[in-house]
């Protein structure tokens, strides 16, 4: 008998199997139909010895200190502080935006209050802001848009921006400074020996019993436990009773190549040339020493593996008749990336797992206490 069954065994799957066997000393048995653990983050050396990210670049980072000392419980950290370059006019150009890209861009010599005002002058004002393209126009203007970011959107998710929700280019800041990081975040570090030993070391516990290459629906009537965590596709877990949700795939392509290093950052964005979004070489990631080096092409797809929910307002109302759902299903709980529908980092995904965890102390406690209480 366990006391949980979780499916899935990526980052919300793990931490709620690590805590529940660790932390409450409870029986778990975690699946994934995968012939491997860590979801996503999954990481393995290729037969040049290089590790590679299976799934396409994992860069950690977060601004939660809990988050990051709890998974520095399972791995040593390589600080590593992301940068990306984009192929623009023939040149490659840091994005996001910053001072550097401006002046080269353009063969200007603009200070930070010099870019503040070259912006004000180039924006379109937005009054309601709704759609992605709304968002970059409002901030740096429609030929900067057109530049670096409506090709690589269109690419990205099959559609213009403009029929995109706010959030796709919300997340990418527009700086006035020469910052050339892609991201602000306080902890920014990568797992020194991989995303896969992290794992390992999570999973590793005689309260967890893992099962690979296994659909849950096929052991769920014979295995014994008393509740279930499910950490995959909303939509499929209840039949498509509503019609499918919609998600863009990506296809990877990678390659070997006998230099040590292939290009001059460790992703180069290609927003307006190649049916490839991007090129990622794994070596700046992982601070791997090789003779050779390998990265990966991203083409994006309409089919394959679930990766990146599209927002869309038709959409999130689609996914809010699955969410309703939810409450009608006890001793169940939905957790995750794809249970949820939202694009999540690895961080926000660790964050929800730690909090359902809370919860389910929680409850847990509240029956007890009702218990003693009855039998008193």
């Amino acid at each position: 008998m366990y006391d949980y069954l979780i499916v899935g065994a990526g980052y919300a799957g793990s931490v709620l199997a690590e805590r529940l066997a660790r932390d409450a000393g409870k029986k778990v048995l975690i699946v994934d139909r995968r012939p491997h653990i860590a979801g996503n983050a999954y990481d393995h050396y290729d037969e040049a010895g290089i590790l590679v990210h299976k799934y396409g670049p994992h860069i950690f980072h977060t601004n939660s200190r809990e988050i990051f000392e709890y998974l520095g419980r399972f791995t040593e950290w390589r600080k590593f502080e992301h940068r990306v370059l984009a192929q623009v006019d023939g040149q490659l150009l840091p994005i996001p935006i910053n001072l550097d890209t401006i002046n080269r861009l353009y063969g200007l010599n603009l200070d930070s209050a010099g870019l503040e005002k070259f912006f004000e002058e180039k924006r379109e004002h937005v009054e309601n802001i709704r759609t992605s393209e709304d968002v970059v126009v409002n901030t740096v203007g429609r030929e900067l848009y057109e530049k670096f970011f409506r090709g690589y959107t269109r690419k990205q998710w099959g559609l213009d921006p403009s029929e995109l929700s706010s959030q796709v280019t919300a997340r990418i800041p527009t700086r006035t400074n020469r910052d050339d990081r892609y991201f602000n975040d306080t902890y920014q570090y990568m797992p020194l020996h991989g995303y896969t030993r992290m794992f390992e070391n999570m999973l590793d516990h005689e309260n967890i019993t893992i099962q690979l290459s296994t659909d849950y629906r096929d052991i769920k009537q014979s295995a014994e436990y008393r509740e279930m965590i499910y950490t995959g596709p909303i939509d499929e877990f209840f039949d498509f009773r509503y019609g499918k949700l919609p998600y863009r795939s990506l296809h990877f392509q990678f390659e070997t190549h006998d230099v040590p290093v292939f290009q001059q950052a460790p992703v180069v964005n290609y927003p307006m040339d190649h049916d490839y979004t991007r090129i990622t070489e794994f070596k700046y990631l992982t601070g791997q020493e090789h003779e050779k080096t390998s990265i990966v092409r991203e083409f994006p797809r309409a089919e394959g593996d679930p990766y990146y929910p599209i927002p869309r307002p038709q959409n999130a109302e689609l996914n809010a008749k699955y969410q309703a759902l939810v409450n009608d299903t006890p001793g169940l709980y939905f957790v995750g990336r794809l249970a949820s529908y939202k694009y999540y980092n690895m961080d926000q995904v660790v964050g929800q797992a730690l909090t359902l965890y809370r919860k389910i102390r929680g409850k847990e406690g509240a029956v007890a206490a009702v218990e003693a209480s009855a039998a008193s």
